[in-house]
């Protein structure tokens, strides 16, 4: 009788990438560098804004990686119209440009985007932006949190800071967003409410239910455009 053999593990499923970039040579590149990388599979290519979105609802990828300057739309309109649209909610989008402006940041992030980096970034740093994107987290770092608060705060900063511009949130919740809005990381906000990091975990993931935000550059922009903090303070 033939021994049997225990059953080979089912891999893990690979990322699924959309690549949005105008410039074929650009696209071939990020395609040929996922390629490479184990873990990632780009499923389309898109050289419009417009393109991207349709391409994003019928290969549903994880993520997109858009470029900012299309032709037809650009990357922001096209970043919220798949943010936005339900067949598309679940889909990721990082923001990828040689066009490192405040403006873009802001815009970006409003219109859904979860990450912001420029093409001059280390073939290390996109494949990590990507992984941490695709994971659900936010590509935010303080540096981004702080041009995206000087940017807010050149367009005027929220109309009026109301007390009830937040209902249903707690005051220890209201605490934990300040702080993300301030861009500490989880450990330091742990660290500066002295509590445990999993409690900040757990405050972040109410906030987002909540708040009903994709992630935590969804929780920064509502904490400035409620009035919550304000640039400079």
């Amino acid at each position: 009788m033939t021994a049997s053999t225990a059953p080979t593990p089912e891999p893990a499923a690979a990322t699924r990438v959309l690549l949005a970039d105008d410039h074929a040579l650009i696209r071939e590149s990020f395609r040929a560098l996922l390629e490479a990388e184990p873990g990632f599979r780009p499923v389309g290519e898109a050289g419009t804004g417009s393109e991207a979105v349709r391409l994003a609802r019928h290969y549903q990828p994880d993520v997109v990686l858009m470029d900012v300057r299309m032709p037809e739309m650009d990357g922001i309109e096209a970043t919220r119209r798949i943010c936005t649209a339900p067949e598309t909610a679940s889909v990721r989008v990082l923001i990828l440009t040689t066009f490192d402006l405040d403006e873009y940041v802001y815009a970006a992030l409003r219109a859904g985007a979860s990450g912001f980096l420029v093409k001059d970034s280390t073939a290390a740093e996109l494949i990590t932006a990507i992984r941490v994107v695709a994971a659900g987290e936010a590509l935010l770092a303080p540096r981004v949190t702080r041009r995206l608060i000087a940017a807010f705060a050149r367009q005027g900063g929220p109309a009026a800071a109301t007390a009830t511009a937040l209902p249903g949130i707690t005051e220890r919740e209201r605490d934990v967003l300040t702080l993300i809005a301030r861009g500490l990381s989880n450990t330091e906000i742990a660290q500066d409410l002295h509590v445990t990091l999993g409690t900040v975990k757990t405050h972040i993931g109410r906030l987002l239910s909540k708040l009903d935000a994709r992630d935590r550059a969804q929780l920064v922009i509502t904490a400035y455009e409620t009035g919550l903090v304000t640039p400079g303070r």
